[in-house]
């Protein structure tokens, strides 16, 4: 048997290996990143990151080698599992930062909030591959759909984590949307929403509610709740065109940015490395987005194609918030940058994202024997 002609080596070569090679350059960027947010070392955040992305791309790469009727299969089981971790969380969840969003497994801290992003997703676009066409918008079709994405936002909205829960549905009402529920039930759904805002706003948080203030008005309070993004706006305007160069951060380095290798990585980068090193991240993230576009449009399957663009917008969720929150246009609400910002929970997330998609790349790559 030739080993370099074997089964598992031409299944190898159908990966998108283009892709993998603008995950790692974004993941190394973001090294440089932490290594330079800690002042110069790689402890405490850049080799403990580094390693993380070694193994979980090696477990994407894993993934990208099952086939996409095996997660058709396991979507019911993979979403119900997580509804009943997410009670499990209520119930006993451990409490971290004020807030409970954590089940000890004694080996480590898992988050099922975090992968539920994911298998809202799975689970709708399995539930729409037996939708019959013509019958997405009808009631006993939508209400269940809604139903799946209301019960997960509400448990995650307890525990509490705003930006997760906004997460989940945003991920599940692109599903149904590119599914082919009706336009007009979006924009009716909108305008409950809007009619619902005064109810919303009584139910929040008093820190949600002043994350929210201090979006609109961030100089009313600059020392105190609007001190985040009056900072990060500062370090991002400092960088100008090129930046201040590698670790030479004045924001950062003075300890003047908060949270400065997690929610504001993208602000210490910028401060750096300036608007080329912004749109070195959004053209590399980009690049993987119109791939994964591209994969989703020749994807065989209702279900593959649903997955891959529901995915691609979870993914494009993360990065657009996360931007918008450090530049001031959207409130802060504690989502990363993707493989950049540290954080192992959302790195599995994202390389998770990844692997699922690139298996269904492969999947519709031609045969190489």
């Amino acid at each position: 048997m030739d080993l370099l002609n074997g089964p598992w080596q031409r299944e190898l070569a159908r990966l998108p290996w283009t892709v993998v090679v603008l995950v790692c350059a974004i993941a190394g960027f973001g090294l440089v990143v932490l290594y330079s947010a800690a002042g110069g070392s790689l402890e405490p955040w850049a080799l403990k990151q580094g390693v993380r992305f070694a193994v979980f791309l090696l477990g994407a790469l894993a993934l990208a080698l099952v086939p996409p009727e095996r997660w058709l299969a396991l979507a019911w089981p993979i979403y119900l599992t997580l509804l009943i971790a997410l009670v499990g969380v209520e119930l006993v969840g451990a409490v971290r930062g004020g807030s409970q969003r954590w089940l000890d497994l004694g080996f480590m801290q898992f988050q099922p909030s975090e992968m539920m992003k994911l298998a809202i997703v799975l689970v709708l676009a399995r539930y729409y591959q037996y939708v019959p066409k013509g019958y997405e918008s009808r009631a006993q079709v939508l209400i269940p759909a809604l139903a799946l994405i209301a019960i997960p936002v509400g448990l995650v909205m307890l525990q509490p984590d705003l930006g997760t829960a906004l997460s989940i549905m945003f991920g599940g009402v692109v599903v149904l949307f590119l599914a082919g529920v009706r336009l007009w039930l979006f924009g009716t759904a909108a305008a409950a929403v809007g009619a619902l805002l005064p109810i919303a706003w009584t139910m929040l948080h008093e820190y949600q509610r002043k994350r929210v203030l201090i979006f609109l008005d961030p100089e009313s309070d600059p020392r105190g709740a609007g001190y985040h993004i009056t900072q990060s706006k500062i370090a991002i305007g400092s960088g100008g065109l090129t930046g201040k160069g590698f670790l030479n951060g004045t924001q950062s380095h003075l300890d003047y940015l908060p949270e400065l290798h997690t929610d504001f990585a993208f602000a210490t980068m910028a401060e750096e490395w300036g608007l080329v090193g912004g749109l070195f991240v959004i053209v590399m993230y980009g690049l993987v987005l119109v791939w994964g576009l591209r994969t989703a449009v020749n994807a065989r399957t209702q279900f593959q194609r649903l997955l891959a663009l529901g995915l691609m917008a979870t993914l494009f969720f993360y990065l657009a918030i996360n931007m918008m929150m450090v530049m001031g246009l959207a409130p802060v609400v504690g989502i990363p940058l993707p493989l950049i910002s540290w954080g192992g929970s959302a790195m599995m997330t994202v390389m998770i994202l990844l692997g699922l998609v690139m298996g269904i790349a492969r999947a519709n790559r031609p045969r190489l024997d």
